[in-house]
């Protein structure tokens, strides 16, 4: 297993719990948009301590970002990269995922689950096909939306944002139910990208498959 040795070149908070981490980029290193890499710290007790992050920069940009939800009363890894400054090392291994482009389709994720999306969607917005894509995006608040600003430009009345914990205009409340997926879902002819807890996950591809959605035609993978 290879490892690489990278330093922050800048890190900051981009919701109140969510970091954005850009580093260097080793040399030869690839990715496809939506793979990821385990990730430890270059700090003594915390050099085997690895979890899985989504590269959400671009497979040609010079340099690699992590957008990441931390989890302070964890006291685990995401709360030692609270901790972090420029400069400081992260330690990357090798490149792996199963979400994958395939063609147009419907994005669902909850919570940290875009951001396998995050560099699809920015990669799709490259080459100027962002098509009819569409994202459904749960969170618990408004607060919890990362990067609303950006899906918003990239696919505007295709991104639609539903809050579980409050009641904001303009956003629908509650859950992903079977009618918003009817609403939103072309079936039987368009692919589900979904991420996100495995308890949502369950919930949507029972609905789903109440709509009797080929599991081919559905791309996944669980935080």
């Amino acid at each position: 297993m290879e490892k690489h040795l990278v330093k922050i070149k800048s890190i900051k908070h981009i919701t109140h719990d969510v970091l954005q981490i850009v580093t260097e980029k080793p040399q030869k290193y690839n990715f496809t948009p939506g793979q990821a890499t385990d990730v430890a710290i270059n700090k003594t007790g915390w050099k085997d301590e690895k979890r899985p992050f989504t590269f959400t920069s671009l497979p040609v940009d010079d340099f690699l970002e992590f957008i990441i939800k931390t989890y302070p009363s964890h006291k685990g890894l995401t709360n030692e990269l609270l901790k972090l400054k420029k400069d400081d090392e992260l330690i990357l291994h090798d490149v792996f995922g199963a979400i994958a482009y395939k063609g147009e389709g419907v994005f669902i994720a909850g919570g940290a689950g875009v951001t396998p999306f995050i560099c699809i969607l920015r990669y799709l917005q490259s080459k100027n096909e962002i098509g009819v894509n569409r994202l459904i995006f749960a969170n618990k608040t408004k607060d919890d939306i990362i990067l609303e600003s950006e899906f918003e430009k990239l696919l505007g009345d295709n991104f639609i944002n539903i809050l579980s914990d409050e009641s904001v205009d303009g956003y629908v409340h509650g859950q992903i139910t079977e009618s918003i997926l009817k609403a939103h879902v072309n079936i039987p002819a368009t692919y589900i990208y979904l991420c996100g807890p495995p308890p949502m996950m369950d919930a949507i591809e029972k609905k789903l498959a109440g709509f009797h959605v080929a599991e081919k035609s559905i791309i996944k993978e669980a935080f």
